[in-house]
């Protein structure tokens, strides 16, 4: 059954709708994720978006179930280099991050930071574990893998051969942020 999931930032100037179920529920825990989120959480009355063991929390949802309802003109993309082809995007009006795009795929990862409390989805799985300098400290409530597993690959392929192999560009994000010290 499928079931429509509103989110929004902090303010409530930028709403996100999403169709569930999401493709999984996922904490990244590598090197770029892990820098991003540092980098986020630091602006003016940003949420946290680091897990007690330094990972990220992501709801992974299929591009053509995603999309901005209000406050677009809000949204600016931060990548932590000038070629990288992952961007997260923020809602400046209050520096929410809201998800994170790799733009050449066809999913988005929404910020698990975003649902009201007590209703994200249980985690389902670590990735990135091989990143951390001592990955034997996570805990063993669900898989811990390395990198991406073969699961996580299936996954994606099965949402992305649903969509008929499309990939949609989520054109709603105009601007950069500057995180300029």
């Amino acid at each position: 059954m499928t079931e429509t999931i509103k989110l929004s930032c902090t303010c409530r100037a930028v709403e996100m709708v999403a169709e569930s179920p999401p493709i999984m529920s996922t904490e990244c825990l590598c090197t770029s994720c892990r820098t991003a989120a540092g980098v986020l959480e630091a602006l003016p009355g940003a949420p946290q978006l680091r897990e007690a063991t330094g990972g990220t929390r992501m709801q992974m949802y299929r591009k053509d179930r995603v999309r901005c309802v209000k406050g677009a003109a809000n949204l600016r993309e931060y990548r932590l280099t000038e070629k990288t082809k992952t961007r997260r995007v923020i809602a400046v009006c209050c520096n929410t991050p809201m998800f994170l795009d790799f733009t050449e795929g066809h999913w988005v990862d929404l910020y698990g930071s975003l649902w009201p409390e007590g209703s994200l989805p249980p985690l389902q799985m670590r990735t990135m574990t091989a990143d951390l300098d001592d990955p034997s400290a996570l805990p063993g409530d669900v898989p811990n893998h390395k990198t991406h597993s073969v699961g996580f690959f299936v996954r994606l392929v099965g949402a992305w051969a649903a969509m008929g192999f499309r990939r949609p560009k989520i054109d709603y994000v105009e601007g950069v942020l500057d995180v300029r010290d």
